[in-house]
């Protein structure tokens, strides 16, 4: 059995719902006859959440990771390039702490890059009619934290990971006036990428809309 390991956050920001965590759970089971997808829910919290992903490392063994955050401000499923050995958190976590200007990992690398195939996933979620792009920044709060740890932990092996942030759904929308996508395309648009990631041996070469 393969196994594919989803993750997403608990509520932070004072908010009652965070759509990484209701989009990833929702998939939890069995994909298909030999794949299997573990969904579990991290903490937003700086002290807590390297420690619980490395845990579900260990316990589940997956042959694929994808992390997925909740972005707001952003109007599509954005997979993440790089994540950047820095915290710097414009709020403070889910127990009040606002690291600033520290390392994620001491004398760690400046930077890791993803391993999936990111520009494949886009260009799979596109095709589907599901707004996706390739984002550049995971920001600097617990989303970056976990993606740095991530790729840390399995820096050099054969698992693939990385990265997802969805916008916000709409009932927060509402609040915020910013963007939003329904739970609904967000479920579907991580389906779509975590087989497209399974399946896709070298990525695309695509700039300008081109496939090359």
């Amino acid at each position: 059995m393969r196994t594919v390991l989803l993750t997403g956050f608990e509520p932070f920001d004072q908010d009652t719902i965070n759509p990484s965590w209701e989009a990833v759970r929702a998939l939890d089971g069995r994909l298909q006859d030999d794949i299997r997808i573990v969904a579990r829910q991290l903490p937003c919290v700086f002290a807590q959440a390297p420690a619980r992903l490395k845990q579900l490392l260990e316990e589940f063994e997956p042959e694929l990771v994808i992390a997925v955050g909740l972005g707001p401000g952003r109007s599509d499923v954005c997979i993440e390039r790089v994540a950047i050995n820095l915290n710097d958190a414009r709020i403070p976590d889910n127990l009040g702490e606002q690291p600033i200007d520290t390392p994620v990992v001491l004398q760690g690398p400046a930077a890791y890059f993803t391993t999936l195939p990111l520009k494949a996933m886009v260009q799979a979620l596109k095709a589907a009619g599901i707004a996706a792009s390739v984002s550049h920044t995971a920001g600097t709060f617990v989303c970056n934290q976990v993606f740095y740890c991530l790729q840390h932990a399995l820096a050099g092996s054969a698992v693939r990971s990385g990265f997802i942030h969805v916008p916000e759904l709409p009932e927060q929308a509402a609040r915020s006036g910013g963007p939003s996508m329904p739970l609904s395309t967000q479920i579907e648009g991580l389906r779509i990428a975590l087989i497209t990631a399974l399946n896709t041996v070298q990525d695309v070469r695509q700039s300008g809309g081109q496939v090359s």
